[in-house]
């Protein structure tokens, strides 16, 4: 189909300046503010809406960014010509009489070239039909045009990174889930591979017919949700010092005498559990194979609280060891397995006492640490990462899973999404453990990348929400270093990121500069908003300017996959697939008789309500429990 012909119909004004990308437009008197094209109506110089300029086979078009006094040029603010019927245009690309549109122009206009409407028919042309390709999906509909589809192009939008920004309330969610409907539809993408780092348990109900979930506490009355393994052992060596020991001298004896145990461990694993490929001297401090944490903490403890008599021999042999003893005189040893410390008896050191006792020698000065990890061993709440189920290594390092089954768990689901729903992992763990997920998954991509199984067969799109919470450092954590590298170079290896805030001022500007679309929705803090404009490419601080009075479920989606920045209406998902962040209703809009709202002020509940649920909910955090 081709453009539209052009009529003198569509004549709206004539250009009267250029400056780059922008060009000043003055309005013909002679045309009211409705103009009626094919008998549909258009309201001319509204912001954000299209313009055309005919130069020879070639259609430039723009978007209004600026009506009024404001729009101006400077050079001509004195004189006012034709009173306040300016407009500011900013060329985004071109069209061509066989209907192709391309971003970019090639030419600019001059002085007194005519400006026109831009009709649905062009809009058909320029957004085109989701039946002509493949890799075209549909998100909505532009917003004023139901009748136009609002399509993305799907290998842009993910190999080419996008984010989702907006203020609590502006269907942030609700705008995810939609798009995680379309794109892991089974029919069109039946190989499509999709992580969801899931902070608040949002995403399980409104996913669960095509998502695979792994929880801290997951429900086994739900055939979907499995537990959460994060094995420590998959972690390089600074993300398993950070989790296990915290923050020791990086160039001190301590951290250097742990990861010579760590490396001696892993190669004792590897020689009792050997791997096809890898030799005894490919091993080191971040290879991802299980040794025994217990083990290493058991030797670590005694060594840095361990006495002995010394009047008996050495400290190296452990039949010199002072323990203490119980009430029926048996040696407090401790259990490595179980995370329980032995226990020594205090120095004694008088003189001609037969049974000095002095403390091992080459202590590490890490008695806190030691003490914390073994609690961390003991407590259920670490188990995720500690004691991960079949991941969890014996005392020799041996395991009933290896990485493979780790990944394959990730990313070989026969369900399209994955979701981690990491609402159980202790705040104070968090950028770490969503840092070491993250390398976990980007390092076996860059590795497999070549393999049917690696990126570029079948790539990936991790979705970060709440990123906020984890990105709003200068690459100083885990999450914002592996997240830089994703947004850098995961497009050559088929990874994909989709960063989704409501306050994108609070995230590392670096990562945000690399994502190639947003979808931009209500933002009511300038500051937010200035991020969000800075982080674009195109020139539409006009368009971005309308971010405080979109509605609710209404996105500007500007960037690579989209040939046009367009305002959307985003397809929401059915009703009983909505994530569970909407908010909750405080008094009915109807009478109390009327109400079939669940709950509310207006609403009367019991005067004796039971809490035991509410109780049981807290204790086994799983928001899921009902009374009902």
């Amino acid at each position: 189909m081709a453009l539209e012909a052009q009529s003198t119909g569509t004549v709206i004004g004539t250009v009267q300046d250029v400056s780059g990308s922008s060009i000043s437009v003055t309005l013909r008197t002679d045309r009211s503010g409705l103009s009626f094209v094919r008998g549909q109506g258009y309201k001319i110089g509204q912001i954000g809406s299209f313009v055309k300029i005919p130069i020879g086979y070639v259609d430039l078009f723009g978007i209004v960014s600026q009506v009024g006094a404001s729009a101006v040029p400077e050079s001509l603010a004195q004189s006012m010509p034709n009173g306040l019927r300016w407009m500011t245009i900013q060329l985004i690309g071109e069209g061509y009489r066989s209907g192709k549109f391309q971003r970019g122009i090639s030419q600019y206009p001059t002085i007194e070239d005519e400006v026109h409407l831009v009709s649905e028919a062009d809009l058909q042309v320029i957004y085109g039909k989701s039946g002509r390709q493949n890799h075209l999906v549909r998100v909505g509909h532009i917003a004023g045009s139901e009748s136009i589809d609002a399509l993305l192009d799907i290998n842009k939008l993910v190999t080419r990174h996008s984010a989702i920004v907006g203020t609590t309330g502006s269907g942030k969610s609700t705008t995810v889930a939609g798009l995680l409907n379309v794109l892991s539809d089974g029919e069109r993408f039946p190989s499509a591979r999709i992580v969801v780092l899931d902070l608040h348990g949002e995403y399980g109900r409104a996913l669960s017919d095509r998502s695979s979930i792994f929880k801290i506490s997951p429900d086994a009355r739900r055939a979907n949700e499995q537990r959460l393994c994060i094995p420590f052992w998959a972690l390089t060596f600074d993300e398993f010092m950070q989790v296990s020991f915290g923050d020791l001298p990086p160039d001190g004896k301590a951290r250097t005498l742990i990861l010579e145990r760590v490396v001696a461990a892993k190669a004792q694993s590897l020689a009792n559990n050997p791997v096809p490929g890898l030799a005894a001297d490919q091993v080191n401090g971040d290879s991802p194979i299980p040794f025994s944490l217990n083990k290493l903490w058991y030797d670590l403890y005694c060594t840095e609280f361990g006495t002995f008599y010394s009047s008996l021999g050495s400290a190296t042999d452990p039949s010199t060891w002072a323990y203490e003893k119980d009430a029926l005189g048996n040696e407090l040893r401790g259990d490595a397995a179980t995370g329980m410390p032995p226990r020594f008896r205090k120095v004694k050191n008088v003189r001609d006492d037969l049974e000095k006792i002095n403390y091992i020698p080459d202590g590490l000065n890490i008695r806190g640490a030691l003490e914390a990890l073994g609690a961390k061993l003991r407590m259920s709440r670490y188990d995720f990462l500690l004691k991960p189920g079949n991941w969890h290594p014996d005392m020799s390092g041996h395991t009933q899973s290896g990485v493979a089954e780790l990944i394959k768990q990730w990313l070989g689901s026969s369900k399209p999404i994955t979701i981690l729903d990491l609402s159980g992992i202790p705040s104070l763990m968090m950028n770490d453990i969503i840092g070491s997920i993250l390398r976990v998954l980007y390092d076996g991509l860059f590795w497999a990348r070549n393999l049917s199984e690696g990126g570029r067969e079948r790539p990936l799109l991790v979705v970060m929400e709440e990123a906020h919470a984890y990105l709003n450092d200068d690459f100083s954590k885990s999450a914002s270093i592996i997240t830089q590298r994703i947004v850098k170079e995961g497009r050559k290896y088929g990874i994909g990121a989709m960063i989704v805030s409501q306050r994108p001022s609070e995230i590392n500007p670096t990562i945000l500069s690399q994502c190639g679309t947003f979808f931009a929705m209500r933002l009511s803090n300038g500051t937010d908003r200035s991020h969000v404009t800075g982080a674009l490419a195109d020139n539409l601080e006009g368009l971005t300017n309308m971010l405080p009075i979109l509605r609710t479920g209404e996105a500007i989606i500007l960037g690579e996959s989209v040939k046009l920045p367009m305002r959307t209406m985003i397809q929401a998902p059915p009703k009983d697939r909505l994530p569970d962040s909407q908010d909750p209703i405080v008094c009915d809009e109807v009478s109390l008789e009327e109400s079939m709202a669940p709950g509310g002020w207006n609403v009367r509940h019991p005067d004796h309500a039971d809490y035991s649920h509410f109780a049981e909910a807290w204790l086994t955090q799983d928001p899921l429990i009902s009374n009902k």
